[in-house]
């Protein structure tokens, strides 16, 4: 059983991770928390009452976050804002009373009561909070830091300090929650490619009904303007359609009467009617929004380095509190405890790690979005951060670097055989054949194959086909076939593919089929090398003089050509024994014929996913569109995502380096802390945001 929850109130990253763990420590249960999209994700595989492990769930959630909502997911849209007025009413209040208490010249006794209730005002919850926490076993939090420090400063008389810090604390942690929703606007913004609704005809009229509830073979329809709300097949109509939503591309495509229409698309300028191929579960559109909101929990190196940090950092900060207050008045003539306690109570207020546990998961997340608007769909953060350390890319030729439109360009006839006889012959054998280059013969071809004729198939992996056909058994395929059959054949000259043609043995011709190589490959490779890329290497099929021919155009440092799909993995294995350790290989195939090799790949790469089903389930990066150049486009944003991650770790923990050694020598206050802590956490979010920034990268 499989569930999704939305956890309502979730602002806590530590809490996250924390809920995360403790779930799946249950048996039978595998768990991920998004935070940045505030979703827990559940699977549940055990034979134990589902309803009472749903309630152990649900109790280990309000043990660390007892004020979280749990709602089951829909996806229905949540209109719904993060309601702060609570918290900003009580902040307003403390304020007022902490200002009368420095403004009003009372009696001590007075101005005490008034920043008392000043500091319960801000801090009263946090406090709460602290002692249920403890209870349930968890200390190292921010509320116990919190309350520890504040009632620390008011027992050594640093009465105004204590109040003023619990309610600049207070004033962060509004402003934290504002910044992290912001951050989760930005993104969700950015992936905001769910239809709202769907039109059908109803009696003569348009009625707006859920996309959940239209069924395969209904008919929709979809004005100008409006986003096509499901997969299908155009029934009837003529327009334009805006597909950046998918594939990052502007220009605009056309549509027509039986063209295919994806969900996600914008219909322009006609109306069109479209016949629902796929509910909405199936479509593009909803397979694309799982996989980024699914990608978050698909951890990266610093991601999970970060979260086991944090673990560590925060009791041996205040193991070193403790020392901080107890050594130097204990050993050091003249050194008061209220002195040291109070500088140990600094190092409590800057312990926090909310900086980092934060905005790291909003910084990989934020880049995923950001390369999704590009086309690109990345599975992980993982593989986002796997990106930056790639030193040699590897590439399928046929679909990838060329556009695997095959056109039958000459036909080379034996002097028994006519070419019109070779070209049917190489028709009826590939007939049932799907490859490129099979369809590129029917359709030189171009009349109907009597079926019948045909007594037998076989498709041979990597070398052709082998058919029986009115009595004579037809071989077409490449030289490796014709080798391993002992036939004597002429080979050809001509550059592209050539199929080679045999009848009871003999040989009667070969068939020399070109492709074109993309438009954008062109650039790739030198693309590639600046991006400090060591090796490009070509991996196919195709005979050696294609295959060099295209090697040589664009550039590529190794070429291994007429390759079985096993002596492409035997290429792959080669590579990755020579790579160094910390080095990524990447595979760019097709998602379904390389299989093997991608799937050995540190990093495998799809190309053309856009609509198919097998490409996306394949790899761990697709490319929408059929541009190869989209990788460098994933490797910048790689790049720059773990840059502004590194700029996060670096900034958080040097100014909280910084801090605790002020704080030691006396130099900083709790006011200075208060920064070290909360100030910190909301640069570090803001920062992250700018992962969604790739537009001139």
């Amino acid at each position: 059983m499989k569930k999704e929850f939305v956890l309502s109130g979730l602002n806590c990253a530590r809490c996250a991770s924390e809920i995360e763990r403790d779930i799946n420590c249950l048996e039978g249960v595998e768990a991920a928390v998004n935070f940045a999209a505030k979703i827990l994700s559940v699977k549940i595989d055990t034979n134990e009452n589902t309803d009472n492990t749903f309630n152990k769930i649900f109790s280990i959630i309000h043990k660390h976050e007892p004020e979280i909502v749990i709602k089951e997911r829909t996806y229905k849209k949540d209109s719904s804002e993060n309601n702060q007025m609570k918290e900003i009413v009580r902040f307003i209040i403390a304020s007022a009373l902490f200002a009368a208490g420095l403004a009003l010249k009372l009696s001590d006794t007075y101005t005490l009561i008034i920043f008392v209730l000043s500091y319960l005002t801000a801090g009263g919850h946090v406090i709460l909070k602290a002692l249920k926490n403890i209870l349930r076993g968890k200390v190292f939090d921010e509320n116990f830091l919190m309350s520890i420090a504040t009632l620390g400063a008011f027992a050594v008389g640093q009465v105004t300090e204590g109040a003023a810090v619990m309610l600049f604390f207070q004033a962060g942690e509004i402003l934290q929650t504002r910044a992290v929703n912001r951050s989760r606007k930005s993104i969700t913004a950015l992936m905001d490619i769910r239809p709202d609704y769907a039109n059908i005809d109803a009696d003569g009229e348009l009625k707006k009904v859920a996309v959940e509830d239209v069924k395969a073979g209904q008919i929709i329809i979809i004005k100008p303007g409006e986003k096509v709300p499901l997969d299908g097949i155009v029934a009837n109509g003529l327009s334009t359609a805006d597909t950046s939503a998918l594939t990052g591309e502007s220009l605009p495509k056309d549509i027509n009467t039986g063209d295919e229409v994806l969900s996600g698309y914008i219909n322009i300028n006609g109306l069109l009617a479209v016949k629902v191929t796929k509910a909405f579960s199936e479509s593009t559109v909803s397979k694309i929004i799982d996989l980024v909101e699914n990608a978050a929990n698909r951890k990266a190196h610093t991601e999970n380095f970060i979260t086991k940090f944090a673990r560590v950092y925060t009791p041996i900060v205040v193991l070193g509190a403790v020392l901080t207050a107890l050594i130097p008045p204990l050993f050091i003539a003249g050194e008061l405890f209220s002195t040291w306690i109070y500088r140990a109570l600094i190092f409590l207020v800057i312990s926090c790690p909310c900086a980092l546990v934060i905005s790291i998961p909003l910084g990989f997340f934020g880049g995923i979005g950001a390369a999704s608007k590009n086309g690109i769909l990345i599975k992980g953060s993982n593989y986002l951060e796997a990106l930056c350390n790639a030193g040699t890319v590897v590439f399928d030729k046929t679909g990838t670097l060329t556009k695997g439109v095959f056109k039958v360009t000459s036909i080379e006839a034996d002097e028994e055989f006519l070419k019109e006889d070779v070209l049917k012959y190489a028709s009826y054998a590939e007939s049932f054949s799907n490859h490129p280059v099979a369809l590129s013969i029917l359709k030189a071809y171009g009349k109907e194959i009597d079926k019948q004729q045909i007594r037998s198939f076989e498709e041979i992996a990597g070398k052709g086909t082998a058919a029986v056909i009115e009595g004579k058994r037809i071989l077409a395929g490449n030289s490796k076939l014709l080798n391993d059959e002992n036939i004597t054949y002429k080979k050809s000259g001509s550059e592209g593919t050539i199929v080679y043609v045999a009848v009871d043995n003999k040989f009667a011709g070969a068939i020399v089929i070109s492709d074109e190589i993309k438009d954008d490959a062109f650039t790739l490779i030198k693309d590639l090398k600046c991006l400090g890329i060591k090796k490009t290497v070509m991996l196919t099929g195709d005979n050696k003089s294609a295959a060099d021919k295209v090697g040589n155009t664009l550039g590529l440092d190794e070429v291994y050509s007429e390759l079985l799909p096993a002596q492409k993995v035997e290429i792959m294995q080669k590579l990755i024994s020579q790579k160094k350790s910390d080095e990524k290989i990447i595979f760019t195939g097709d998602g379904i014929n390389d299989a093997p090799a991608l799937a050995i790949a540190d990093i495998s790469v799809a190309m053309g996913g856009l609509g198919s089903d097998a490409a996306i389930e394949a790899a761990d990066v697709v490319i929408m569109t059929d541009e190869p150049s989209k990788i460098v486009k994933a490797i910048k944003i790689s790049k720059r995502t773990k840059a502004i991650i590194w700029q996060n770790i670096i900034f958080a923990l040097g100014v909280k380096a910084v801090f605790l050694v002020l704080g030691a020598f006396g130099i900083a206050t709790m006011w200075e802390a208060v920064f070290a802590d909360v100030g910190v956490t909301i640069i570090a979010i803001l920062n992250s945001i700018r992962t969604l920034n790739v537009k001139n990268i």
